[in-house]
């Protein structure tokens, strides 16, 4: 649905959600106000997002967003978080047809400001998502007990990708990747056991940053103050190191951004509060998870080929690898 340009994109995902307001406002008991649709940074093809007011039952009025078409997950999992004490938004419709169509969809509370993302970094901003993600952890885990087997990804056909491409490119220290990408593969048979063993009957949330998180303020009429975590759209099994690691990797390249936050030991430390247990191997597969992803950035040369993300990420390799080499 997206168009060629800007302007035709913003009327393709106008005209999409001015189609399916009449059946929303429907769905909604007539209980939305005015209808503005926009088109956000993140959306892709078709999906579109709106502001609005919706009328509570005492009559009241508080500012919403609606978003839709969303994936099975996201929705499943933001309508339930809203029931519980996560530090979550509060949802106040949604369903998964529309118009006729299967389609799902979500009227949330709208959050005023930014994401996290456009705030100057902070040691409390980054605090702030630790402890919203532990408690998502938490209240996750209590809804739906984990079952089933992680994802797995082929590290082996990574690793030749990545030293192909790092031989076939014109990437700065071509043959000093060549020989940690070889190390790391000789190593292989020793890590991936670990790894795979990782505990992964828990919930991770798969896209976590500050840009996913938004704070709510104090005097809220949708709850109380903090941190608040979303988009649940890649939420699935496995080992909370693998968001601390995702965090973290993002600066890899400017570290003095975290503002001296660990996330490994943050996460831990949050999670310790709510009640969770961390495992005695956290630190171990937190050096695998770096030397893993450090040694597959060739690999992706069209999205982590920038100088700057290359030279940080063979440092962590360089750094990381001798501390696994014993496992």
């Amino acid at each position: 649905m997206a168009g060629e340009s800007p302007e035709e994109n913003r009327i393709a995902f106008a005209s999409l959600g001015s189609s399916l307001a009449p059946a929303l406002c429907a769905e909604c008991d007539d209980r939305l106000g005015e209808i503005r649709w926009f088109q956000a940074d993140w959306q892709r093809g078709g999906a579109s997002t709106a502001y609005s007011e919706w009328r509570a039952d005492d009559g009241s009025t508080r500012e919403v967003m609606i978003k839709l078409p969303v994936g099975p997950v996201e929705r499943r999992i933001t309508s339930e978080l809203s029931k519980t004490d996560a530090h979550t938004p509060v949802v106040v419709a949604h369903g998964v047809e529309l118009g006729g169509y299967d389609l799902a969809w979500l009227v949330m509370e709208r959050l005023p400001g930014n994401p996290l993302s456009h705030k100057k970094p902070s040691k409390e901003l980054f605090e702030s998502l630790a402890e919203a993600s532990a408690n998502f952890y938490r209240v996750e885990a209590e809804l739906h007990r984990p079952e089933g087997v992680a994802e797995k990804t082929d590290w082996a056909a990574l690793l030749e990708k990545a030293r192909h491409d790092a031989r076939e490119s014109d990437i700065p220290h071509q043959q000093h990747w060549n020989d940690l990408i070889r190390q790391t593969q000789k190593l292989l048979p020793k890590l991936l056991p670990i790894w795979r063993g990782r505990d992964t009957h828990t919930w991770r949330h798969g896209d976590l940053h500050l840009g996913n998180a938004m704070l709510r303020p104090a005097g809220s009429p949708w709850g109380p103050a903090g941190c608040v975590l979303l988009d649940f759209a890649e939420v699935g099994l496995g080992h909370w190191v693998e968001d601390a690691i995702y965090l973290e990797r993002i600066y890899w390249a400017h570290p003095e951004k975290l503002c001296g936050t660990k996330p490994v030991k943050s996460f831990a430390r949050a999670r310790k509060a709510q009640g969770l247990k961390n495992g005695d191997d956290y630190n171990e597969l937190a050096n695998i998870r770096r030397v893993l992803l450090s040694a597959c950035v060739p690999a992706f040369l069209h999205r982590e080929g920038h100088p700057v993300y290359l030279e940080a990420s063979l440092g962590m390799l360089e750094k990381t690898l001798p501390l696994v080499s014993g496992y």
